[in-house]
């Protein structure tokens, strides 16, 4: 029997927006599309403990309900007689359109399904808007489909785990500078607060994005503002008990290794710290690796269709959220 072709799959397919109740199926697509092609390069799998994931798909969602789209085909055993079988999710935080997540299952794989997804979740129209997501160095076919469409991969993210050994070689912070845990911040002051975060922001990532701001705060993750002799904000910084390290703004980039050797004696993780730390801060990167952090297995690679955030100055949150 002869196989189904990429065109025959494709017209098989309905895509829609995908609902709440929907999300851990699609953390499961994830979990197996990764794992599809972390295991043909030897590398451990991921394990079924998808909460983080489906928490942060949860605020994808919440941000951009009709940009989180899934690939369904029937199935009369599956709830509603639908499967899903791929899924997309994309943000937009002012003129920055940012590509999250695009997962296929591996046997639906070059079909022309991610296409089909991107073409659902794409940018709005505009010629000022910014494309951009990042992507596995270990996945050609993917970084070879955005870079067809303008979104060339430019920067690497390094992935450096553990606990540092060596603090003292992420240098101190220099004199006169306050760092202020948010926590602190007088509830008078908040406003201030979030305007300092915003032009943080604006000055480094090239767009504001509070949203994302406030998720960072429920999934437990402390902030700090970092203030200058004169009261100005030259930074900020965030790290949680969970490991997870980052975002990092700073409107100096010889701040951005002190801040980490800060944030990273201030929070005691449960196990080993985890951060992203774009090539392009080497000085954060050899703190890092001198403090006793190891690096991980292939980066990811950020990629974009016009510069819009100074990786320099500007650690993310994540590979999924900027």
């Amino acid at each position: 029997m002869t196989a189904p072709t990429g065109r025959a799959i494709h017209d098989r397919l309905s895509f829609r927006p995908v609902e709440p109740d929907e999300l851990e199926a699609c953390a499961e697509i994830w979990r197996v599309s990764f794992n599809d092609y972390i295991g043909r390069l030897n590398q451990p799998l991921t394990d079924r403990q998808n909460g983080a994931v489906v928490r942060l798909f949860t605020h994808l969602r919440s941000t951009d309900p009709h940009r989180f789209v899934a690939a369904t085909r029937p199935d009369a055993a599956a709830p509603g007689g639908e499967r899903i079988v791929a899924f997309a999710s994309a943000i937009v935080r002012e003129r920055l359109w940012f590509l999250s997540m695009c997962y296929v299952l591996p046997e639906l794989q070059r079909s022309g399904v991610g296409r089909a997804l991107l073409a659902s979740v794409g940018p709005p129209d505009g010629p000022t808007s910014v494309r951009a997501t990042a992507v596995d160095s270990a996945q050609p076919i993917a970084n070879a489909l955005y870079a067809s469409l303008g979104i060339v991969p430019r920067v690497p993210l390094l992935n450096l785990i553990g606990l540092p050994s060596r603090p003292e070689a992420f240098g101190t912070l220099p004199s006169g500078i306050r760092p202020i845990p948010f926590e602190r911040v007088a509830t008078d002051a908040h406003e201030r607060l979030v305007a300092s975060v915003d032009e943080l922001d604006l000055a480094t990532l090239g767009v504001r994005h509070p949203e994302d701001h406030r998720y960072l705060r429920t999934e437990g993750r402390r902030g700090w503002l970092y203030l200058g002799p004169d009261g100005t904000a030259l930074g900020y910084g965030y790290a949680g008990e969970a490991g997870r390290v980052g975002p990092v703004a700073t409107r100096d980039q010889d701040l951005v290794a002190p801040i980490l050797g800060h944030l990273t004696r201030e929070v005691v993780p449960r196990g080993a710290f985890a951060m992203w730390l774009p090539g392009s801060a080497g000085a954060a990167v050899v703190g890092a690796l001198r403090a006793g952090f190891r690096l991980e297995p292939f980066p990811v690679l950020m990629c974009w269709d016009r510069p819009v955030v100074d990786l320099a100055r500007y650690l993310p949150i994540s590979p999924g959220l900027l």
